[in-house]
């Protein structure tokens, strides 16, 4: 339903604009309060139903503006991918540092096993810091994929009040429109028995007035 052709200056066949393009800034993020926006404009610019507080709405430019956020909506799993490749970055780092921690250690121990009588304590001490390095690596690493999972907790709650919000808001418009539809319906139903007591009042009359004028003299 989304027409992705169309420029933000042209207008669509039905003489509104298209959702907006310049929330992407070529990167694919979405500007997801601007669009929640254009869908309020999109209601609120609907067409008043006298004495029901309910408006008509345009169903296709509805679902075509629901559909561009919905198909949008993977932008925001981006910050999940940025978390992602901060923690590789964490980790890589981790590793040089660990890297660097196991040469210094190395190379100390390779000083001590020039003398025996502190070769036991140089190991005593390589073991300490590869022991230390592991730690802090393991440390990062889970601190890294806990703050991972709590984001993409909060995307998806996001998301699924999103999603309750729009089917609430799209069965709103559909019980003002048939409700609309009813009231017009009884109106029309109502005219039609007026215009039916009318004519059968007429005819009446008219069968009345030819009785009196072929029994002038005759009493009712």
């Amino acid at each position: 339903m989304l027409q992705p052709h169309l420029s933000n200056g042209e207008p669509n066949y039905n003489g509104s604009y298209p959702p907006s393009q310049e929330s992407s800034n070529g990167t694919g993020s979405l500007d997801i309060q601007q669009e929640l926006n254009r869908l309020e404009e999109l209601i609120l610019d609907g067409l008043r139903i006298p004495l029901t507080g309910r408006t008509l709405i345009d169903e296709e430019l509805l679902l075509e503006q629901l559909d561009f956020i919905r198909l949008s909506l993977p932008s925001i799993f981006q910050q999940s991918a940025s978390l992602l490749q901060h923690k590789e970055e964490v980790l890589l780092e981790a590793e040089e540092y660990g890297q660097q921690v196991i040469e210094a250690a190395q190379a100390k121990r390779a000083q001590i096993l020039a003398e025996s009588d502190i070769i036991r304590q140089a190991e005593q001490e390589a073991d300490q810091l590869r022991r230390q390095v592991q730690q802090q690596c393991e440390a990062m690493m889970q601190e890294t994929l806990t703050e991972i999972d709590n984001r993409r907790r909060i995307c998806q709650q996001e998301l699924e009040e999103m999603r309750q919000t729009a089917i609430a808001q799209a069965q709103d418009i559909e019980n003002g429109a048939d409700e609309y539809a009813d009231n017009v319906l009884e109106g029309i139903e109502q005219d039609l028995k007026d215009m039916l007591r009318i004519i059968t009042n007429g005819r009446q009359q008219l069968r009345h007035d030819a009785t009196t004028q072929r029994h002038p003299y005759k009493k009712g």
